[in-house]
């Protein structure tokens, strides 16, 4: 038997939110935000590694703590340079292909994540596997996997939204790169559980105090702020802020 490929979860996180700053650090449940995507990426079949990528800014020692405090490794790189700090954890931890979260989606689904690890297992000559690909599921549930082997060759391209956004130049290059994705019917993409603006805040709150404080299925997330309008109401209006290509 051959084992199987690593595949680590690295998790991107700064303190210095332009519209919420701290955000990752606050509480919610019994835990941190940062604790509960912690959580969950731990608990995702065929993991075998989480990872905090934080800055080398000083406040960020908070973050770094943090996410040892909850079982993962964390590593610091550059603020604004979020693909470098991809790389320093891929040459500290390697692993044949890392999945992406940001720190402010404190809702993943264990589940969800392993079915995307797992569809890569079973493909392996894909680049990128998500769950955004095609938007189905609220946003709040992305997860992006990638090739450890891709993401070297985005870094070796010095400038870019890719340096920010890590995986825009192998997602917008599907003639270049193999990609595949999770979708789910019906369609949930109206609804939105990440963590960018007060109202989101209101909106955590109501479904951690409705479900509890442990990793929820993707399905009871849904189905709660489905015959919860007035949770819905609370964010739908906010604009996710747009990322550049």
């Amino acid at each position: 038997m051959h084992a199987a490929p690593a595949v680590n979860v690295v998790i991107q996180a700064r303190l210095s939110s332009t519209r919420l700053p701290g955000k990752v650090l606050r509480p919610l449940g019994g835990r941190s935000v940062l604790g509960w995507v912690v959580r969950a990426a731990l608990a995702a079949p065929g993991v075998c590694r989480v990872v905090v990528a934080t800055s080398d800014e000083p406040e960020d020692e908070a973050v770094a703590a943090e996410a040892r405090r909850h079982g993962a490794s964390a590593v610091r790189g550059p603020l604004e340079d979020v693909l470098a700090r991809f790389q320093l954890a891929g040459e500290l931890y390697p692993a044949a292909a890392v999945v992406r979260l940001t720190a402010d989606c404190p809702l993943h689904d264990p589940a969800l994540l392993g079915q995307v690890v797992a569809l890569w297992r079973a493909q392996q000559d894909l680049d990128y596997v998500s769950t955004t690909l095609v938007r189905t599921l609220p946003r709040g549930f992305d997860a992006e996997l990638v090739r450890t082997a891709v993401l070297a060759e985005q870094a070796a391209e010095p400038a870019g939204p890719h340096r920010e956004h890590v995986t825009s130049g192998v997602k917008g290059r599907p003639d270049r790169y193999a990609c595949s994705g999770v979708v789910i019917a019906p369609a949930a993409d109206d609804l939105r559980v990440t963590l960018d603006t007060e109202e989101d805040w209101g909106v955590l709150e109501g479904v951690v105090a409705e479900l509890g404080d442990r990793p929820p299925r993707w399905q009871e997330v849904v189905g709660l702020l489905r015959s919860r309008p007035d949770l819905v109401a609370l964010n739908a209006h906010v604009e996710q802020k747009k990322v550049g290509r």
